[in-house]
Parts: structure tokens; C-alpha cells; sequence
């Protein structure tokens, strides 16, 4: 794993924070996007007190990185799946509580950082790191400690990895927060793009096998059993600790209205079935339980 030297910097600006930072670039950041790679470690390293830099090559070494990151506060810089793998990381050695994330987004699967509220140009989101604020968030954990930040897609619809990037407006949901119910119009509308809209007769859907029959249980409390067939099912996390769940019921002649609920715990389960939590394909599963884990982890994000 390189590491680039560490770097101090004792003219910061006044609106700079004088933080000591580890920035981990994920591998497939400079492969794709070297320029904005290289625009986010100067950023940093000009406004931060002082800056280490990784780069490793593989999941091993990016793991180490973190691990080793003593009390310097970590910086990915990469996509989803780069984000997704810290915070699974620290979870699994229950450090999520204490480690606040800041991220960069540069990468090919950018739609979950979007909607998380993180900027996209590497400028703009290099100076959230350096000004922006912790933001404690919701998370949902499953039965085999997997963790989901943005959204579980059942049946995993092919062509949907980047999920919300194509939105106006993705990227205006946990900035307001505070307010819950931005926050929740926000998840239903992730909920609603993450959910393949219902084809025409005799359209092929790529990527699901037609009518599912799975049961769905939200809080213990049967939403659809295995006589109805389902087109899909989404969980995402919502405001408030709790999970929004929507079900779409499968007909023949016209399109059923969607079923909702909101709960604690969502558990689905009938055939085997695989699923995608953020930008990942898991499975085939018979069952799995997601659980909500209230302000369970913390991102910084840009202030106002």
C-alpha cells in the first residue's frame, strides 16, 4: 500500500477546520478519474492542519488504512461501493459510533452519495470535508450483520446500480434532515426508483424472473403473505428510526396499488430470492431480517 507523506499545513484559511485527516483513495477512483482524485488530495492537503494519504490496492490494504488511522479523521475518496465498504468495516469492529466518515464522491456508482446529500464536483465536495458538519444517520443492519445505507431493491433489477443519479435533486435529502419530513419524501421517492415501474403486457423486465411470492413482516405484522405474488418490495431507511417499506403487488388486469408500512423491523421471506442493498447483489436467501439502528453512524456533510 503507498502512502503518500504526511503534510502540514501552518497558513490553513481561518474557515478551514484545523483537523488531522487520512485520506484512503479507493483504487477504482484513480483508475477512473485520476484528475479528480488528484483536485481532492490538494484541496484537502491545502485546508486541513495536516494530511496523510493511502493508496491501496486492494480491500485488504484499504482496510489496514483504517484501522490504522489512529486519531486522524478518515476521508474516502471513491464511490458507493467505497463508502459502503468503510462503513461496513467499522461496524463490524463497532467502531461506527466514535468515527464520523467524510467522502469525496469520484467513481463510476455515484447515485447512493447523491442521494445521501454529498456535492459531486470534487472541489466542492473536498471543501464539505474540510467546513461541513457530522450528520448522525439512520442505518439498517440484517440477520447476517450486513449493513444498508441507502436502500434493499427486491427483486435486484438490473441497470439500477446507480440508483438516483439521473434525479433532479438527489442530492437535497439529508440536508434537511432536521426537518424529517424533506428527509421522508425524499426516501419514498429513493423507494420509488429503486422499484422497477410495472412493464406493459408482454414486455420482458431485465433482471427479475416475474412474480415473486414472498411474506413480508413489519414489526411481526404480516404487509403481504405468499398468496399474493409481488413485483417488488423496497426498504429504505426513513426519519425517525424507522424503515419505510413498499410492496407492489402483482395483477393481471391493472396496476394495484402499492402497500406501505413503516417499522423497526422488516423481515422477508418465501423462495429463494436475491436482493440489492445499495450496490450490492446478495443471495439467494430464504429469509433475512433488516433491523433500523437509529443515528447508528456519522457523515459530514455540507452546513445549510
Amino acid at each position: 500500500m503507498a502512502e503518500v507523506a504526511t503534510s502540514a499545513n501552518s497558513s490553513a484559511t481561518s474557515s478551514a477546520r484545523p483537523d488531522q485527516l487520512l485520506v484512503v483513495v479507493d483504487p477504482v477512483a484513480r483508475r477512473t478519474d485520476g484528475e479528480s482524485v488528484r483536485i481532492a488530495k490538494d484541496v484537502l492537503s491545502a485546508g486541513a492542519a495536516s494530511t496523510k494519504v493511502c493508496l491501496p490496492e486492494g480491500p485488504e490494504e484499504f482496510a489496514r488504512a483504517l484501522r490504522r488511522r489512529g486519531s486522524r479523521r478518515p476521508v474516502v475518496v471513491g464511490d458507493d461501493r467505497a463508502l459502503l465498504r468503510a462503513v461496513t468495516l467499522l461496524h463490524r469492529h463497532r467502531e461506527l459510533a466514535g468515527c464520523a466518515l467524510s467522502v469525496v464522491p469520484v467513481g463510476p456508482v455515484l447515485g447512493l452519495t447523491r442521494s445521501l446529500g454529498l456535492p459531486s464536483g470534487a472541489v466542492a465536495a473536498a471543501r464539505s470535508v474540510l467546513d461541513g458538519a457530522e450528520r448522525r444517520l439512520d442505518l439498517l443492519v440484517d440477520d447476517s450483520d450486513g449493513v444498508v445505507l441507502g436502500a434493499v431493491g427486491i427483486p435486484p433489477v438490473a441497470g439500477q446500480r446507480d440508483a438516483g443519479a439521473a434525479r433532479p435533486g438527489a442530492g437535497t435529502g439529508v440536508s434537511a434532515a432536521a426537518g424529517g419530513h424533506h428527509w421522508l419524501r425524499t426516501c419514498q421517492s429513493l423507494v420509488r426508483t429503486l422499484a422497477p415501474s410495472r412493464p406493459a403486457r408482454g414486455a420482458v423486465t431485465v433482471g427479475a424472473a416475474g412474480p415473486a411470492r414472498l411474506r413480508v413482516e413489519v414489526d411481526g405484522v404480516t404487509l403481504v403473505d405468499l398468496d399474493q405474488p409481488v413485483d417488488a418490495v423496497s426498504v429504505v431507511p426513513g426519519a425517525g428510526g424507522v424503515a419505510v417499506v413498499e410492496v407492489r403487488p402483482s395483477s393481471v388486469d391493472a396496476e394495484a396499488p402499492a402497500l406501505t408500512a413503516t417499522g423497526l423491523t422488516v423481515t422477508v421471506s418465501g423462495a429463494h430470492f436475491r436482493y440489492r442493498a445499495d450496490a450490492v447483489v446478495s443471495g439467494p436467501v430464504r429469509t433475512r431480517t433488516w433491523t433500523v439502528r437509529e443515528g447508528a453512524w456519522g457523515l459530514t456533510l455540507p452546513v445549510g
